[in-house]
């Protein structure tokens, strides 16, 4: 199964929505930031879909959308809480206390890998030369801002940890990206299927939150729950079910190519507001990882 042919990047409801994802998306990565100072990232995850999940429901009823997905819709919502709203986020948000906002963001670009290999596997999407190419000189680049981290330190944590994390949460991604492109995902409405795959995903978080973090941190900071609003309305409600109408619509791998965007903002925002120094190594790691990007999304015009 592969993309519609008219699924172009030119087509201004693919553009919109495309553009939208990767300029929220690349500023939510320095807020997490703020929700894990003094927060345990379990906990932070919750009451970001404690927020989300219903926000999602309404946004479901308002467009005239039914909650009543079946149970095979069930047993896919669980699947994508599992792995999207647990896994990734919590992968993802942990890895944040070892590695800048911008270098997690710009490991989780190579999502279009992982995307495509289980895009070619459980859909049958083709994979190009220059595909391969691409996501060859990508994953150069961001050795080279591995070891760039490594080298200064980063903001202190366990570098290698935290790309092992980051991995996680991109292989998790990665998953739930395809499973919810099958027949079942695609036959129901996109609000009501994000709406209890997040309902599951914080039952799962509240549980290892409660294993792994102990008892609930509520927070008393007004910039926390300012932050956690942010992340829960425009980085879930309102991206989620334009992302996953690319990926519907795209296909899993291009759909991922909005990484290149949000790696670029990002970076820049690591860069003014964390101090991020940017070394020769720097530099070419993040060249090489844009331009293998692009090399791979020339690949799959």
């Amino acid at each position: 199964m592969s993309a519609p042919a008219e699924a172009s990047f030119l087509n201004p409801r693919i553009a919109g929505p495309f553009l939208l994802v990767a300029l929220i998306w690349g500023s939510t990565w320095w807020v997490i930031t703020g929700q894990i100072d003094g927060v345990p990232a379990a906990w932070a995850v919750v009451w970001r879909f404690v927020i989300a999940a219903p926000a999602m429901a309404i946004l479901a009823l308002a467009t005239g959308k039914s909650l009543r997905i079946g149970a095979k819709g069930q047993r896919l919502a669980m699947l994508v809480g599992l792995t999207q709203f647990c896994g990734n986020y919590m992968f993802v948000y942990e890895s944040e206390r070892h590695l800048t906002s911008g270098i997690v963001a710009v490991m989780l670009s190579l999502l279009f890998v992982p995307n495509m290999l289980l895009g070619w596997l459980w859909l049958g999407q083709r994979i190009t030369r220059q595909f391969a190419l691409g996501s060859l000189v990508a994953i150069a680049g961001i050795a080279l801002l591995f070891v760039n981290e490594a080298q200064t330190g980063g903001i202190g944590g366990n570098v290698w940890l935290g790309v092992a994390l980051a991995f996680g949460g991109m292989i998790a991604a990665a998953v739930a990206n395809v499973v919810q492109a099958n027949d079942t995902g695609r036959s129901l409405p996109m609000a009501s299927l994000l709406a209890w795959s997040m309902a599951w995903g914080v039952a799962i978080d509240v549980v290892f939150a409660l294993v792994t973090a102990g008892p609930p941190v509520i927070p008393s900071s007004l910039g926390f729950w300012a932050g956690t609003a942010y992340l829960a309305l425009a980085g879930s409600v309102v991206t989620f079910p334009l992302y996953f109408g690319l990926v519907r619509n795209l296909g899993a791998g291009r759909a991922a190519y909005n990484g290149v965007l949000v790696v670029v903002l990002a970076m820049f925002l690591s860069t003014v507001l964390e101090g991020y120094r940017w070394t020769g190594l720097a530099v070419a790691g993040c060249m090489l990882a844009l331009a293998g990007l692009v090399i791979a999304l020339w690949g799959r015009k």
